[in-house]
C-alpha cells in the first residue's frame, strides 16, 4: 500500500510540474489579452457556467498531454534513480508560470502604494445629484466589440468592415471618440475582462485585488462601494439586467444583485421553463434568444409606471472564434469575423423595434463594448502602434451632438458612470462620480488630466482606499 501511495504522489507532483508549463501555456494563450490582475480573478472568482467547449479545450490540450507526459517523468526519474530532480523541475516550473502571468511585475508593483485613487476618488454619496427628467435606460454591454472591427476608413483597422450598424450609430448620435473618426474608450488594466468592466462602468472604479488579502475575498459580495443602481434605485428606478450565461460566473451576480439588480440569466430561463439544460448553446443561450426575452421583458416592465434601468450583456462575440448563430452569414472568410458582423446586425434589428416602442420617447439607448477582444486572430493581426478602443453610443439624449465636444477626447470605462447617468437626465454637482468624469460636461478626465501612462502606473499600485470597497469574507 505504500508502495503505491509513493507512486501516487510522484504521479501527482510530475502532474503539477507539467502543468506549470503546459497549464499556464494554455491559460496565457486563451487569455491573451489579460493581465495579471484578471488572471488572478479568473482563477479565483466562481467559474461556474463556463462552456463544456472551453472545459474540453482544456482537458485536450492541457489536461491529457499532462498526463502522458507526467507519467513520462514518473518512469524517467524511477529509471535513474535521482528523485532529487524533482526539486529543480518544480522551481524552473514555478519561475515559468510566475513570468507567465506576471507574477512577478505584478507583485513588484504592488509593493508599492499609492494613494492616486483616494486623492482623486469622489463618493457619490457625497455629490448632490438630480433628476430634472428621469429617462429610462437601456444600457447594451457589448462583449468584446471594439472600433477596430469599423472600416479603416471610418477610423477602425478592416478592409470591410464587420460593424456598418454600429458604426452609424455612432455617426448619426452621440459617440465619444479619441479621433475625429469612429473612436473610444482606452484600456486599462483594471477594467480590461468583462467583470473589470462592468465595475469600472458601473461605479466608476478599477478592479484592484490586494495581493495581502488574497484569499479573503468575499465575491458573492462583490464590491460595497457606490454604483449606478444604487443611485438610479434611490432615485425610483427599477434596475434590471439580462444576460445569456450564468451569471455566477466572474462573480458578475454579487455585482448586479447587491446592488439592487433584478437578475435575469441562463439559470432564470431554464426556471422559468424556457429552455431546458438540453438546450444549452455556447455559455447558456444565444443572443437571438437575449434580444427576444429582452423584448419580452421591456414590454412588460414598460407597464410598471416607474424608470427603468435596463442592461442587456452579449455573448457571441466572446472568444474563441465566438458563437455562429444558425442564420449567421458567411461573408468573410474567418468565423469571429461573421459573428461581430451577425452581431451587429441583431444589435441593430433590436434598436429599430426600441424605437417604434411606445417608451422609446422617455428612453435612453447607451452601447458599449466591454473590453478589446481577445481572440488571437485580431490580436496578432494589428500593429502594435494601433490604438484600440471599445465602442460607445447615446441614443436620444437630451443633448445637441453639435455643442458635445465628442472627438478627441481620452477616456476610460471609468468614465461611463457619470455620463451615463447625465445622459439619462442626471445633474451632477461638479460632474464627477468615482474616478470618472462626465463626459458630456467637456471636463478634463483623469487620463487628460494626468496622462495615459501616469494614471496605468498609479492605478496598478496597491490602494488600501479601494481595497476597502472590495466585499471581503
Amino acid at each position: 500500500m505504500y508502495k503505491y501511495l509513493k507512486y501516487m504522489f510522484e504521479f501527482l507532483l510530475s502532474f503539477v510540474i507539467v502543468q506549470l508549463f503546459l497549464g499556464i501555456v494554455w491559460f496565457t494563450h486563451s487569455f491573451v489579452e489579460t493581465p495579471a490582475e484578471g488572471k488572478f480573478f479568473t482563477v479565483l472568482a466562481p467559474l461556474n457556467g463556463a462552456p463544456g467547449e472551453f472545459v474540453l479545450n482544456y482537458i485536450l490540450w492541457s489536461v491529457i498531454p499532462g498526463i502522458v507526459l507526467a507519467i513520462g517523468i514518473l518512469i524517467f526519474i524511477r529509471i535513474i534513480d535521482k528523485k532529487w530532480i524533482y526539486v529543480p523541475l518544480l522551481v524552473v516550473g514555478l519561475s515559468f508560470a510566475f513570468y507567465k502571468l506576471g507574477i512577478f511585475e505584478y507583485v513588484f508593483v504592488n509593493s508599492m502604494s499609492s494613494n492616486f485613487i483616494k486623492e482623486n476618488y469622489v463618493n457619490p454619496s457625497d455629490v448632490n445629484i438630480e433628476f430634472t427628467n428621469k429617462k429610462n435606460l437601456i444600457y447594451i454591454i457589448l462583449e468584446s466589440v471594439e472600433n477596430t472591427y469599423a472600416a479603416k476608413e471610418d477610423g477602425g483597422f478592416m478592409k470591410d468592415s464587420l460593424i456598418p450598424n454600429l458604426t452609424k450609430m455612432a455617426n448619426d448620435n452621440i459617440s465619444f471618440s479619441d479621433t475625429n473618426k469612429l473612436g473610444g474608450g482606452l484600456y486599462l488594466d483594471g477594467t480590461s475582462f468583462t467583470t473589470a468592466s462592468i465595475l469600472a462602468q458601473m461605479s466608476g472604479v478599477p478592479l484592484k485585488l490586494d495581493i495581502d488579502k488574497i484569499n479573503k475575498y468575499d465575491f458573492k459580495k462583490f464590491y460595497e462601494g457606490i454604483t449606478l443602481g444604487d443611485i438610479l434605485y434611490e432615485n425610483g428606478y427599477e434596475n434590471y439586467v439580462i444576460m445569456g450565461s450564468n451569471s455566477e460566473f466572474g462573480a458578475i451576480d454579487g455585482l448586479y444583485k447587491n446592488h439592487h439588480y433584478n437578475v435575469s440569466d441562463l439559470n432564470t430561463a431554464i426556471a422559468k421553463g424556457k429552455m431546458t439544460q438540453d438546450d444549452i448553446v455556447w455559455w447558456g443561450y444565444s443572443d437571438s434568444d437575449l434580444f427576444k426575452y429582452a423584448k419580452e421583458e421591456l414590454l412588460e416592465i414598460s407597464k410598471n409606471g416607474k424608470p427603468f434601468n435596463y442592461i442587456i450583456n452579449t455573448m457571441n462575440t466572446h472568444f474563441k472564434d465566438g458563437y455562429v448563430e444558425k442564420d449567421c452569414e458567411n461573408i468573410f472568410e474567418d468565423q469571429y469575423s461573421n459573428v461581430v458582423y451577425n452581431s451587429d446586425s441583431m444589435v441593430s434589428d433590436f434598436v429599430d423595434w426600441v424605437k417604434k416602442q411606445d417608451f422609446y420617447e422617455n428612453t435612453v439607448i447607451v452601447i458599449v463594448g466591454d473590453h478589446i477582444t481577445m481572440d488571437l486572430k485580431f490580436c496578432n493581426s494589428l500593429p502594435k502602434n494601433y490604438n484600440r478602443t471599445t465602442y460607445n453610443t447615446f441614443i436620444n439624449t437630451d443633448f445637441d451632438k453639435m455643442t458635445i465636444k465628442n472627438n478627441k477626447r481620452l477616456f476610460t470605462q471609468l468614465d461611463m458612470f457619470p455620463t451615463t447617468i447625465s445622459a439619462i437626465g442626471g445633474k451632477i454637482e461638479g460632474d464627477r462620480l468615482g474616478l470618472g468624469t462626465n463626459l458630456f460636461s467637456g471636463k478634463e478626465t483623469i487620463i487628460e488630466k494626468y496622462g495615459y501612462e501616469n494614471v496605468q502606473l498609479e492605478l496598478n499600485r496597491k490602494s488600501k482606499f479601494l481595497s476597502s470597497l472590495m466585499g471581503k469574507k
